[in-house]
């Protein structure tokens, strides 16, 4: 058994395993950016429609 090959076998896996893992947390993130944005527009528009609300009926 060749023990230098069998380190830089390791060295591929735990580098591709690393950038599959890499990947998948930026793929996350990009989606709990998605749903905060998405999270933060009802809260902008629901804020709208109460100062709409109020104007209307101090009117």
């Amino acid at each position: 058994m060749d023990f230098c090959n069998s380190n830089q076998d390791w060295s591929k896996r735990k580098k591709f395993f690393q950038t599959k893992k890499l990947h998948m947390l930026i793929s996350i993130k990009e989606s709990y950016e998605r749903k905060l944005a998405a999270i933060s527009a009802s809260i902008s528009k629901l804020e709208e429609q109460i100062e709409s609300n109020l104007s209307t009926v101090e009117s």
